[in-house]
């Protein structure tokens, strides 16, 4: 799987807790605007931590992944470190899309 590329199967919840290292699972849908207006920030900052895993999630109505990370508005990141949750952070600006990377750096 290259970084940012949509998942062909749905991961569950279970498959998320059992990963390990640094990864930010990114839900947001291929229609989203404000996806695709921040996708150049995201892009930059996973330059800069090429050891985080990029999972992006196609997030919907009623997918069970994004509901148990309480996600309503998109793009919504979450950080993640051996399957727990270090931050997360909704229709984030550039620097607190950076905190999180950098909450994920401070905990590695």
């Amino acid at each position: 799987m290259r970084p940012g590329e949509m998942l062909d199967q749905e991961l569950t919840r279970a498959d998320v807790d059992k990963m390990t290292g640094p990864v930010v699972l990114e839900f947001g849908a291929a229609w989203c605007g404000y996806c695709s207006g921040f996708r150049p920030y995201l892009t930059a900052l996973l330059r800069e931590y090429p050891h985080v895993k990029h999972i992006k999630v196609e997030d919907g109505k009623g997918k069970p992944l994004g509901r148990s990370f309480r996600v309503k508005l998109w793009p919504t990141l979450v950080f993640l470190r051996d399957g727990q949750m270090v931050a997360q952070a909704v229709r984030p600006t550039p620097d607190e899309a950076r905190a999180g990377f950098e909450a994920l750096a401070k905990d590695g």
